[in-house]
């Protein structure tokens, strides 16, 4: 980890640029990008894949699954049946833990949408709200199973009212879907589950094939294929966002439980090697501990390796002066995650305008988040929590104008909107404008 002594070099450290337009990818599969696609470039990739789904549907989604991941799919979606059947499968405990963290999303995101239905009432007479017909979720897989990922997408939308919502997650090398995941999707109300993962998934979701439907949106993270996909199909459906790898900055002060502080810290390193971690405190003991006791437990831990990477890249550990230091850096920096290990955390929340979920509380941890706490984990990454929210039951809605217009409306505002459009230069608007009287 990158040791930073001092706020203006902590400052500059985590100052976001501009998201760079070009993607650079591991020699690697760049050999592959261009042994599959004639291309080096991801990007350009993408946009065949893109290209072809819409021209050959689900024969497309078969070619790619073959080419890309060896794997022989035999029919695109996945039965209903199965739903039912694998939630029977999975351990009684498991299946216990999913239906628990399940309702506690449920709740928390009906009473978000209860909460903001009642502030459209409260709105103009002229403004009503539409929810999306069909939602379109990215649940990533293919080499493990995440059904919290099902839970935090499907309820939000369901929640909403979402009058369909389906699922794509890329299959086991066995071209079946992990049965936590359909459990998942079982317990969540999914309407239906296809095995077809990466680019492929987001532009069968985009324009619809054979089997599976276009949606209204498209929500859910993925690798950086799935989001290159996502990036080029929007305006024809919307997406929720363009999610980076996973990141948490954690301010803690000298009564900060270093053990907390480093299992934070720890889980997440372990999402991937490119996740970042960012420790901002006012100690200078308390930093010393907690890089002592995560350099202890990595080594002990399953994703070790991947923990080691991410810390070794992106890990950054800042000592600055005041807690003031830290809110600025925190608001600067923009996390997904952030943590507040301070004794005094009430004070501190008011102060933080720029984070996808804050953690505040006695063991503010971010597992709690990830897992069962209700809000939706899929949060803002990359600094775009300086503008964008976390999911919610609110991008399942749109907002719809209803203007009527009277005679009296005509008399009374119609010489302004025909002064208006006669500035413009727009005279056909100009003589709609007139009122009837003034016609005949």
């Amino acid at each position: 980890m990158r040791i930073i002594n001092g706020f203006a070099e902590a400052k500059e450290a985590l100052s976001r640029g501009a998201r760079p337009q070009s993607v650079n990818v591991a020699p690697g599969l760049a050999a592959s990008l261009k042994a599959m696609f004639g291309t080096e470039d991801p990007q350009v990739a993408v946009a065949q894949i893109i290209a072809e789904v819409r021209r050959k549907g689900d024969a497309a989604l078969k070619d790619y699954s073959q080419k890309i991941s060896g794997i022989t799919l035999k029919s695109v979606e996945v039965p209903r049946g199965e739903f039912t059947a694998a939630a029977t499968r999975i351990a009684p405990e498991l299946l216990s833990a999913i239906e628990t963290a399940g309702e506690r999303v449920k709740a928390f995101h009906k009473k978000q949408f209860d909460a903001y239905m009642e502030g459209v009432r409260k709105m103009s007479p002229g403004t009503v709200a539409r929810v999306l017909d069909r939602a379109g979720l990215y649940v990533p897989g293919g080499t493990a199973s995440y059904p919290s990922s099902v839970l935090m997408t499907a309820i939000p939308a369901r929640a909403a009212g979402v009058r369909e919502v389906i699922v794509c997650t890329p299959p086991a090398k066995d071209g079946r879907i992990p049965d936590m995941t359909l459990a998942a999707a079982y317990v969540a109300g999914v309407d239906r589950v296809f095995a077809v993962g990466g680019a492929q998934a987001i532009a069968a979701m985009a324009y619809g094939t054979q089997s599976v439907p276009a949606v209204d949106k498209i929500c859910g993270p993925g690798n950086i294929f799935v989001m290159l996909a996502k990036k080029l199909v929007y305006g024809s459906v919307d997406i929720d966002g363009l999610q980076g790898p996973s990141e948490v900055l954690i301010i803690a002060d000298e009564h900060a439980n270093y053990l907390w502080c480093a299992a934070d810290m720890l889980a997440q390193a372990e999402h991937d090697g490119m996740a970042q971690c960012v420790f901002v405190t006012t100690s200078d003991a308390l930093a010393a501990k907690v890089m002592q006791e995560v350099m202890l437990q990595t080594g002990t831990l399953s994703r070790g390796a991947i923990i080691k990477e991410s810390l070794l890249n992106y890990g950054l550990v800042c000592v600055v002066e005041s807690l003031a230091q830290c809110i600025e850096l925190a608001n600067l920096y923009a996390p997904e995650h952030l943590c507040l290990y301070v004794k005094h955390y009430k004070d501190i929340v008011d102060k933080i305008h720029n984070a996808g979920c804050v953690f505040a509380g006695d063991h503010p941890t971010v597992v709690m988040g990830d897992y069962v706490a209700g809000p939706s984990h899929a949060l803002p990454t990359g600094g775009t929590a300086r503008f964008a929210s976390p999911l919610n039951t609110t991008d399942f809605v749109r907002l719809m104008n209803v203007v009527t217009v009277d005679a009296a409306m005509m008399k009374k505002y119609g010489p302004v909107a025909a002064t208006l459009a006669a500035a413009e230069g727009l005279t056909a608007h100009a003589r709609a404008a007139e009122s009837e009287e003034d016609k005949s």
